[in-house]
């Protein structure tokens, strides 16, 4: 999250009518001023209205972590739901083991495996672990997209509302590994399964410009 000033800073001049032309030529590359915050805004920076703070790269406020999933987080975020995901595929092939195959089978006729409660557990676990495979595949594919891209959903958003089919791109491209390197560290491949970083910080995450010169 980009800090708060201890004491509000007088934007009203960047504000004024005499600006605008030069507020019109910024790109996602340069600093920019939060309206709601009252503080300088980082490049590729995103208000967040749950946080009130603004947060650098922002892909989304989720609810599963009571936070936004940003630049410096998201890495914690996809292991999440790799995490989850592989937990969901456990249980759906446990039950479904337990239930093709019951430790049991070999006992009585009326065993307890054969209950209608104990098979309606079955069902609805089952059910579950699919519904949440799914929907945390779906957000781990989509947040691999967003960084392969070097796009975060906000950005995509903004980017159609424009409807500039032939738009050039605010930021520099970079390769996808170098991208991938970005989020999950610049240390082994094997380091990127483990919720720690392996790296240095000063030597993951992106670079930004310096804090412009503004008269306030």
């Amino acid at each position: 999250m980009v800090p708060l000033p201890d004491t509000a800073i007088d934007f009203s001049d960047l504000r004024s009518s005499s600006g605008s032309s030069h507020k019109s030529s910024r790109n996602n590359e340069d600093w920019t001023v939060c309206n709601r915050c009252e503080t300088y805004r980082p490049p590729r920076a995103h208000h967040c209205r749950v946080c009130h703070r603004c947060v650098r790269r922002m892909d989304h406020h989720c609810p599963w972590i009571n936070n936004c999933v940003g630049e410096l987080n998201q890495k914690y975020f996809i292991q999440f739901l790799f995490y989850t995901g592989l937990a969901s595929l456990y249980a759906m092939g446990l039950v479904l083991t337990t239930w093709l195959w019951p430790p049991d089978a070999a006992g009585a006729e009326g065993s307890a495996s054969g209950h209608p409660l104990q098979t309606a557990h079955r069902i609805i676990l089952l059910v579950e672990s699919v519904l949440f495979g799914l929907f945390v595949t779906v957000i781990f594919y989509d947040q691999l997209v967003s960084i392969i891209t070097d796009e975060t959903p906000i950005e995509q958003l903004r980017n159609r509302l424009r409807k500039e089919p032939h738009r050039e791109v605010a930021h520099t491209r970079k390769p996808k590994i170098a991208l991938l390197r970005e989020v999950f560290g610049r240390g082994f491949m094997i380091c990127w399964f483990f919720p720690c970083n392996c790296s240095s910080p000063s030597a993951s995450g992106p670079s930004y410009s310096y804090l412009p010169n503004y008269d306030v």
